[in-house]
């Protein structure tokens, strides 16, 4: 029986020889009773009116009365009540759109990205930095004071929280009712040389910008940085003009900034003064708020104002510098900053000029930058870069350092589509123990830099990260076997034999996208003998022939060298 309808001939005897069974209301093993008991009623406080006797209420029990009620008038059927959950619903957030200052949050309550601000659980402190894990580097505090190497790790730490408190970083104060502390931490890391031998033991006392509130605690964020192809090409423009290059990095660069919002945090773990209530107030920026390097970029582009340095506006990141015959370029990476120029004593007075607005490291000539092995002859007027030790270390955290070697990027023959993804229930719990977009970020992040010849390769898996499966996998596992046969292999900047300074080429694979039906377009220039720019990636809409595709990938091309 579907439904109960509410109508007098439902409470009527009838002749009809089916039963209807309902259900027991008194809890015994008595048979049901043909009428359903009317509900109990609970009597309500007695009221004192004068001059009445208290009204006496009868209150119906559970017994079933034996006579059989007057027959109920028809009730219509109420509609169902749609089941809503009590949430809140906000619409999607555009902070950088924000014009209204966000709702109050009460103390007891989470922040907007739903994580606790205040009383974070220790148990959980190692998960919120377990992406920063490589090797025997700690997790947290805790991992650091049980390691094996802890008086290194002592000795880094006081020179970061000496380093913060001659800044002026913070100022100690009893938190402010209605205020709440961002969370703070430990990150740790060994810095380590071009041949993977320990230069330093670095750690670096954070705030975990994730809870801050926009609007509130920060406006503007971005930052601009120089481009992998300017720092390409400036390498390259080096080893034909023989130009001399010199490496600088600046101490404590985001602690430099000026900060203008008002924000609380909690004190470093170890370096607790007076009580819990007591919290850092900041007056300079520090790692990990979301508008750090927004604020060290600032500062550093003011002081080179000052000191005569221009900035390109093709890229913003890239500075000049010409004085009396003097001409030297500047690339800046956020506090990694290069010099180049063919007077070693202009370069000597450059950095000795940036030494007086902030602390900085002269590194010398440039060796090793943003994790490229960088090797230089004079004599033949080349600049060879290299990530061997890079390649070998990303091969060893995904369990390929002894892999066999290939020699092609990608399996001949191989096309992978979406249909490839993983849709069984064995394929989804195979792939939950797969590190696909670990792999794909540490490749691409090679083939953005010096290995031009797995762009394409590393341009294909991305486009499965969503749903990526066990042949997609096989596929990053086949690239793994090619570096680990081509780790060696260099990008050699030189002057080219037959006097060309640019070459430019393009190619695009008509319709190879089965998915969409979209094309890959790819384009290389070259500077000299080396290739200092590269891409290759899906055209953004669907070309009607070959000569089409191949037109848009020219126009990349174009808009490159322009």
């Amino acid at each position: 029986m579907n439904s109960l309808s509410a109508t007098p001939q439902s409470y009527m005897p009838t002749t009809t020889t089916e039963i209807v069974q309902l259900p027991d209301l008194g809890g015994n093993d008595a048979p049901p009773p043909a009428v359903p008991p009317e509900p109990v009623i609970e009597a309500p406080a007695p009221v004192q009116v004068p001059d009445m006797p208290e009204p006496q209420i009868n209150v119906p029990d559970h017994t079933p009365s034996p006579e059989i009620p007057e027959p109920l008038s028809p009730q219509p059927t109420p509609e169902p009540v749609l089941r809503r959950s009590g949430r809140i619903r906000n619409p999607p957030g555009e902070w950088w759109k924000f014009r209204h200052p966000p709702p109050p949050v009460p103390d007891d309550s989470d922040d907007e990205l739903g994580f606790k601000v205040v009383d974070i659980d220790p148990d959980l402190e190692s998960e919120e930095f377990a992406g920063l894990t490589a090797g025997s580097e700690p997790r947290n505090y805790k991992e650091a004071m049980n390691s094996p190497d802890i008086l290194h790790w002592k000795q880094a730490m006081l020179d970061e929280i000496n380093a913060l408190v001659s800044n002026g970083t913070w100022d100690i104060v009893r938190l402010p009712e209605g205020e709440k502390a961002i969370g703070s931490g430990w990150v740790f890391k060994i810095k380590r040389n071009a041949d993977g031998s320990i230069e330093r033991f670095k750690g670096r006392f954070v705030a975990k910008g994730f809870s801050q509130r926009p609007g509130l605690d920060f406006t503007e964020v971005f930052a601009p940085t120089v481009r992998m192809a300017t720092i390409r090409l400036i390498l390259a423009i080096a080893a034909i003009e023989g130009l001399h290059l010199r490496s600088v990095d600046i101490s404590n660069a985001f602690l430099k900034g000026d900060l203008e919002e008002e924000i609380y945090m909690k004190q470093p773990e170890g370096f607790h003064e007076f009580g819990p209530e007591y919290v850092c107030r900041l007056r300079k920026s520090i790692y990990g708020l979301k508008q750090a390097a927004r604020q060290w970029n600032k500062k550093l582009h003011t002081a080179l104002l000052s000191m005569g340095w221009k900035r390109l506006e093709s890229d913003r990141s890239v500075y000049i510098y010409k004085k009396n015959g003097v001409s030297i370029i500047m690339p800046v990476f956020v506090d990694d900053i290069t010099l180049a120029g063919k007077s070693t004593k202009a370069l000597d007075e450059a950095v000795e000029e940036l030494s007086k607005h902030f602390p900085l490291r002269d590194l010398g000539s440039t060796s090793f930058l943003l994790g490229i092995h960088i090797t230089r002859d004079f004599d033949k007027r080349t600049i060879s870069l290299c990530q061997r030790q890079y390649i070998i270390n990303m091969l060893d955290c995904f369990g390929h350092a002894d892999c066999n070697p290939v020699c092609t990027p990608m399996d001949p023959g191989l096309h992978l589509t979406t249909a490839m993804g993983a849709t069984t229930d064995e394929d989804k719990a195979y792939m939950l123990t797969v590190p696909y977009l670990s792999a794909v970020g540490a490749l691409m992040y090679l083939g953005l830099t010096s290995r031009p010849d797995i762009s394409n390769a590393v341009g294909i898996l991305s486009r499965f990260s969503a749903n990526p499966g066990p042949t997609h996998w096989k596929a990053v596992k086949h690239l793994f076997r090619y570096l680990q046969g081509t780790k060696d292999l260099k990008l050699v900047y030189g002057p080219d034999s037959t006097g060309e300074l640019f070459s430019t080429y393009t190619d695009a694979a008509f319709g190879d996208q089965k998915d969409n039906g979209r094309s890959t377009g790819g384009y290389l220039v070259k500077f000299g003998t080396g290739a200092v720019s590269w891409n290759s990636k899906v055209q953004p809409f669907v070309a009607l022939s070959t000569g089409e595709a191949e037109f848009i990938a020219a126009v990349e091309a174009g808009k490159e060298i322009y």
